[in-house]
């Protein structure tokens, strides 16, 4: 070496593919002879499983300027985005604007991974159906009574529970195991009845289950079994089944219970009513989040 340098034996060390001959697997006697088969060795790049190599002369590095040029190096690294580190941040705060819900505000906190989940029995309205229903709404606005008509139509299985993300295949499963042995079944949803949520913060106007209440009531004991196994919320003890067919905001239930009378007059009087109101179950859902999930009666 000289002054202006260091003499550095550098140890090159490479990972290397072997194949063996002769029974020989890297440099070990095979046992059991192995005649004419060949095997793929790996040398791992790890400290103690390499070899090294007789170091190589006449290489030459200047110590002093390979830290300068790794100074330089760090030097021009650029600074990574605030996007890019706020994506991995611990935890994500959730504002719920209930004015792009009508006004609606959630019963649970919105959370990521918590799945809101519903079990029911889906209701397909005809249009004479639809008709009723705006009947009935028109003679609530002509007493100040506003209400909006849903657009989805079902009996519920099930309160509205949450679901860990984690769980929603084995849920499904042991809901589909319950509901293979049931046989499909017609039901009549023709008395009117007015419902509020449980925080009072909504006001439904339902038509209960006249006729099928008992085949709903064996559907509802093996769902609560599914919830069961979760420490899931069961479904009311005292279940009324029905179809919502409008919400307002607020309880309202004192005002809309002094029309019953006269809502239930105008669905006896409305033409084909019977017919309209029966509805026929032949399936099961469970809607969790943005996923719907059938079970097929028998």
């Amino acid at each position: 070496g000289g002054a202006a340098g260091v003499t550095l034996g550098l140890t090159w060390r490479r990972r290397r593919w072997r194949l063996p001959s002769n029974g020989r697997e890297g440099g070990r006697e095979r046992g059991g002879g192995g005649g004419g088969e060949m095997f793929l060795v790996n040398y791992s790049s790890s400290e103690g499983d390499e070899e090294e190599e007789e170091p190589r002369p006449g290489v030459r590095v200047d110590v002093g300027a390979a830290a300068a040029c790794s100074e330089e190096v760090k030097s021009q690294r650029l600074p990574i985005p605030e996007s890019v580190m706020g994506m991995f941040s611990q935890s994500e705060e959730h504002l719920d604007d209930s004015s792009k819900h009508d006004g609606r505000i959630r019963s649970f906190l919105h959370q990521r991974g918590n799945w809101s989940t519903l079990v029911y029995v889906e209701y397909y309205p005809e249009e004479e159906f639809v008709e009723l229903i705006d009947l009935l709404l028109t003679h609530l606005q002509a007493h100040k009574l506003p209400m909006t008509r849903v657009t989805e139509f079902h009996v519920s299985l099930s309160q509205t529970v949450i679901l860990r993300h984690h769980w929603i295949s084995i849920f499904v499963e042991s809901l589909k195991e319950k509901m293979t042995f049931f046989d499909r079944f017609y039901c009549l949803s023709d008395k009117v009845k007015i419902y509020t949520n449980e925080e009072r913060t909504r006001t439904f106007l339902g038509l209960e289950v006249s006729a099928g209440s008992n085949y709903l009531l064996e559907l509802l004991k093996e769902v609560d079994k599914s919830m069961e196994e979760f420490n899931l919320k069961t479904y009311h003890k005292s279940p009324s089944f029905h179809i919502s067919v409008a919400w307002c905001l607020g309880d309202l239930t004192a005002e809309l219970e002094e029309r019953q009378h006269e809502l239930q007059d105008v669905v006896d009087k409305f033409e084909n009513s019977a017919r309209i109101l029966q509805h026929y179950a032949d399936q099961v859902r469970c809607k969790t989040g943005n996923k719907v999930f059938s079970f097929s009666l028998r």
